[in-house]
């Protein structure tokens, strides 16, 4: 059986208010999930993550220009160092964004699976 036709068994069987509820933790789009970093408790950590990423993006372009016009090798050297160092803080930190958005994605899942535990538990005890 696949995961639709088991989403659309369980909306079939639950109050028009539970299947509101349980259509709205359905997976999220990229950019929505990207959207959701920025509230909930880590939100502001978030906007300075992506504060400081912009701004170290922008010195690595500075930096990747400075490399390629500057006539000093040595100078060159020191560019290429930080351009060097600027690209791999970028992409820890898109690392760490990526981790945020699947970690949501968990959570989101397991309310799914809560929110099932109960509707299930709620019709076994009525019975």
């Amino acid at each position: 059986m696949k995961k639709e036709e088991i989403d659309q068994l369980i909306e079939e069987s639950l109050s028009k208010e539970d299947a509101q509820f349980y259509h709205d933790l359905d997976q999220q789009g990229m950019f929505k999930q990207w959207g959701g970093l920025y509230s909930g408790k880590l939100g502001k950590w978030a906007i300075v993550v992506t504060t400081f990423q912009i701004i170290i993006t922008l010195l690595a372009f500075w930096l990747g220009y400075k490399f390629f016009t500057v006539e000093d090798s040595i100078l060159m050297a020191k560019y290429g160092v930080g351009l060097l160092i600027g690209v791999i803080m970028n992409g820890l930190l898109k690392q760490w964004h990526w981790m945020q958005m699947d970690k949501n994605s968990i959570l989101l899942e397991m309310k799914r699976l809560e929110f099932q535990v109960a509707i299930l538990t709620e019709k076994l005890s009525g019975k």
